[in-house]
């Protein structure tokens, strides 16, 4: 009997679970993380800056080789800085959305790219680039640059609109319907875009197809400074629902009696999902599966808790993005390779494994 109950004490002990680390370690690791991606990204490149020249261009050392100083400086505040700023800058907004939509919707498959969002920015990219080079854009055709990301921003809002509104009746939301209609809209905008693909001439072509894979080929200072706004407002409303996100992973019934606005939630997640894609997709194309793996990872490094995992995910999301790009730039130097291609190759295989760990735990 003695022994029975010993062995059933045995049984009820929980596992024990593995010690995590304080949250400011883990935020000042993944800060070292970004530094080094950052450090590294600065020196490499076509115009190689050795790691001494590099700190003379910034000058917190006297110049080791004046004759390169100024070539050193334009290269690195012209070219490599504000890459390095904007790539930082998307890689964040990516990372927070998908943790944002993983928690929205209790599921880690949760990814920016299914609410249609990038879609809609990319068909408008698209059409943009086809007007432009049509002979009814020929009076705009040297703004097509600028009108690039703007097209692509505003199809973004106007997807998110018209989700919303199909989505949202009677002051509520259903998020379910909000998800089917986000496939259904990335449907017809891939039709949209595979009917301007077969409308384009070769050198459209081109452009479509490069924007679509994504790159950060054309960073400047200007476009970082457009997004950084929208990734500040955006990153701020979701630190101050975290905790509200933590109680919705029990249900919405669940978190409603723990004091919890879902509907205000949902709205303000949707939003702040939909502003951040669509500012990243507006200067660098469709980038996927940044939004899967970042959060994924991060919480089995550091736990589900919103708090810790928001800012976390915006820090891993830059960090990883400036990698990509610094592959992206040297893997066919002069040529870049699209950075969607990269981050693709990196993503799509762990997004397999993480289907196959699902199927395993339901028994399949």
């Amino acid at each position: 009997m003695s022994t029975q109950v010993a062995s059933g004490a045995v049984r009820s002990e929980p596992a024990a679970r593995p010690a995590r680390p304080p949250a400011v370690t883990v935020l000042v690791l993944l800060l070292f993380i970004l530094l080094g991606a950052a450090v590294i990204a600065v020196t490499i490149g076509a115009a190689g800056i050795p790691f001494s020249r590099m700190l003379s261009a910034l000058g917190l050392i006297a110049p080791v080789e004046p004759a390169l100083l100024a070539r050193d400086q334009l290269v690195l505040w012209s070219i490599r800085i504000p890459r390095i700023v904007l790539t930082s800058l998307i890689g964040a907004m990516l990372a927070v959305s998908g943790a944002i939509m993983q928690g929205l919707f209790r599921n880690p498959l949760a990814d920016p790219a299914l609410v249609g969002v990038s879609s809609g920015g990319a068909f408008a990219a698209a059409a943009a680039i086809v007007y432009t080079d049509s002979q009814y854009g020929q009076s705009i055709k040297f703004l097509q640059f600028e009108l690039l990301p703007v097209a692509a921003f505003f199809g973004s809002l106007v997807t998110t609109f018209i989700l919303y509104r199909i989505a949202s009746r009677g002051g509520r939301t259903s998020v379910a319907i909000f998800l089917l209609s986000g496939l259904a809209i990335a449907a017809i905008a891939n039709a949209g875009l595979g009917l301007l693909i077969f409308i384009s001439d070769d050198r459209q072509l081109r452009d479509i197809s490069f924007w679509l894979l994504g790159s950060v080929a054309g960073a400047t200072w200007s476009k970082a400074a457009v997004i950084g706004p929208i990734a500040f407002l955006a990153l701020s409303a979701v630190l101050w629902v975290s905790r509200d996100l933590d109680l919705l992973v029990l249900g919405e019934a669940e978190a409603f009696h723990s004091g919890v606005n879902v509907q205000r939630l949902k709205t303000i997640s949707i939003i702040a999902v939909s502003a951040l894609t669509g500012a990243a997709v507006s200067v660098a194309g469709v980038i996927g599966f940044v939004g899967i793996v970042v959060p994924h990872v991060l919480r089995l490094a550091v736990g589900p808790g919103h708090r810790l995992l928001m800012p976390a995910a915006a820090i891993l999301g830059a960090a990883l993005m400036v990698v990509a790009d610094t592959f992206a730039r040297t893997l066919a130097a002069p040529a870049e390779v699209p950075i969607g291609i990269l981050t693709a190759a990196i993503g799509a295989p762990f997004f397999l494994a993480i289907v196959l760990r699902q199927r395993s735990a339901i028994g399949l």
